[in-house]
């Protein structure tokens, strides 16, 4: 029983993300952490940096990886259906209402307006999301180089209008970490072998 309601009040928690947010995942990402980390403190700002990480390298939209993600983290399986479904099934029934009606719908000015109105919203929310996880990004030399050079790298992508996918900056950023963490654990794993060493000599 105890359970049930635990799934039930995740499925609820998502459902109203769900509800609430327009224009896709990005957009989620500041709601998801104000509802998830700030009031319910199911899980850390630096965990919640990491299903982001992952959720965003993965196949599938960042806001159903992200669910999926945070749902089995806290009841594992039927965490991760029900925090799938919560926040995929207010999209699922809104589009398929207005694919009913989508003609129809358009033909009203006042959508075009709100819809407009939005975009601009959806843009807000996407940036003041960046800045809040940056705030809580370490501030290490590696990460403020690698998103100094992200930045400068989408901006000139934008400007010469050349065709780069995101997921290979998402793929080599993760390759320069790898290699970066293999290369420290290569110099640190050396560096005791030779202290060993050097503390044998000494006997």
């Amino acid at each position: 029983m105890k359970k049930l309601k635990s799934l039930l009040i995740l499925f609820i928690t998502f459902f109203k993300i769900g509800i609430i947010t327009f224009g896709g995942g990005y957009a989620m990402v500041a709601i998801i952490e104000r509802e998830l980390v700030e009031k319910k403190k199911w899980i850390s700002h630096e965990e919640f940096l990491d299903i982001i990480a992952i959720a965003e390298s993965s196949p599938g939209p960042l806001a159903v990886n992200s669910a999926t993600f945070i749902g089995y983290k806290l009841n594992k399986f039927f965490g991760s259906v029900f925090a799938t479904i919560g926040v995929v099934l207010p999209s699922f029934i809104i589009i398929f209402v207005i694919s009913l009606f989508f003609d129809e719908f358009l033909k009203f000015k006042y959508v075009g307006y709100a819809f407009r109105g939005i975009q601009a919203a959806v843009v807000f929310l996407i940036i003041s999301a960046g800045i809040k996880m940056f705030k809580h990004v370490e501030k290490t030399p590696f990460n403020i180089t690698m998103t100094a050079l992200t930045i400068v790298t989408l901006i000139l992508l934008e400007i010469f209008a050349l065709k780069f996918s995101t997921v290979f900056i998402i793929l080599i950023g993760g390759g320069i970490g790898v290699f970066l963490y293999l290369f420290g654990y290569i110099k640190k794993k050396r560096g005791k072998e030779s202290e060993k060493s050097g503390e044998e000599n000494k006997k």
